[in-house]
């Protein structure tokens, strides 16, 4: 009788489906949140479908975008002033809601990942 209470449990969230409505934020203006070692990153940014501009701590930077699919994009840093800035971005929604959407991001061919929250201002 266990085993099919289990079964039962088991078979309900299997089937549970996160929501990615992801071209609704290929453009737009945006908020955005990432807390990397307990600390809080914040920063605006403005996106059509080939060019970002963010602000972050007074700093605007633009890259161009390579959309791969509707959920996934590579940055570019137009003007790199270091070598950082030269490593391309990739960034893949993985949740969407009404105003906010979850992505996870990496450097180009690295695996660790950082996770952040972007949030609809217009």
């Amino acid at each position: 009788m266990k085993f099919l209470y289990a079964l039962t449990f088991l078979s309900l969230f299997s089937c549970f489906e996160t929501t990615r409505n992801c071209s609704d934020y290929k453009t737009g203006a945006y908020y955005s949140e990432v807390s990397i070692n307990g600390e809080l990153f914040k920063s605006t940014f403005r996106r059509t479908e080939n060019l970002q501009v963010e602000t972050y701590n007074n700093k605007v930077d633009s890259s161009s975008l390579r959309w791969i699919n509707d959920c996934e994009v590579i940055f570019k840093t137009i003007n790199p002033k270091n070598m950082a800035e030269r490593k391309d971005i990739h960034l893949k929604i993985l949740t969407t809601t009404d105003t906010s959407y979850t992505y996870e991001y990496s450097y180009v061919g690295e695996t660790k990942k950082q996770k952040g929250i972007a949030y609809r201002v217009n």
